[in-house]
């Protein structure tokens, strides 16, 4: 059975994951790999649902973190069963906007929940179903706080948390990735859009060779 690729994309709120997902999609559509695209939390119509009380229904508001941490991990469950492994075993290409790593970082730190309680329900969730390489788009809290405030939308309720949150975010992520060099990729998310992308491809291209030019 021949394994596909699992890209995931990580980064704060406003960094630029849908633009360079979008241009991703588009590279890969042209050396004929079309990818399978989901998102998290979501995916899946049971996921979904989650995905709607976690960022916009009036019930979401004042969750535990406990509480939150078991939503996401119950959406991740449902998606990598019903959509992401069974693309991978297909030998597809697989790109997903956040994955895991995401809880670690906004549960297990900015919500300071357990570290090690919070790898375990995600090595539950995922079932050892893992990104080949993550991408994490860095930027300065700041910077991607002020991003939020011009988007012409309402914040859902992750966006809508103060500059402090994250911080603890973004150290979080910083912190993942140096704990995992062999996967994750650190990319500076204030480079234009197409420099991104051309990193982007080029790692890709450099890691993966064998898979994407057969």
């Amino acid at each position: 059975m021949r394994r596909g690729l699992f890209v995931t994309f990580e980064g704060s709120e406003g960094c630029g994951k849908s633009t360079q997902i979008r241009s991703l999609v588009a590279w890969l559509e042209s050396r004929g790999l079309p990818p399978v695209t989901t998102r998290e939390p979501g995916g899946t119509p049971a996921g979904d649902q989650i995905r709607h009380l976690l960022q916009h229904a009036p019930q979401g508001h004042g969750l535990h973190p406990e509480a939150e941490l078991l939503l996401f991990a119950a959406s991740r469950a449902q998606l990598v069963r019903e959509i992401i492994r069974p693309a991978l075993e297909d030998g597809r290409v697989v790109i997903s906007d956040r994955f895991l790593d995401s809880t670690a970082v906004y549960q297990g730190v900015a919500r300071r929940l357990e570290p090690d309680r919070v790898e375990m329900i995600n090595g539950f969730a995922v079932g050892g179903t893992l990104p080949d390489i993550t991408f994490l788009l860095d930027m300065d809290a700041r910077e991607a706080f002020d991003r939020l405030q011009k988007r012409d939308r309402p914040a859902d309720r992750m966006e809508s948390e103060p500059l402090a949150f994250y911080e603890a975010v973004r150290q979080g992520y910083l912190q993942a990735a140096a704990g995992a060099p062999e996967r994750f990729v650190v990319l500076d998310a204030t480079l234009s859009e197409q420099e991104l992308t051309g990193s982007i491809c080029k790692i890709l291209l450099e890691r993966f060779h064998g898979f994407l030019s057969r």
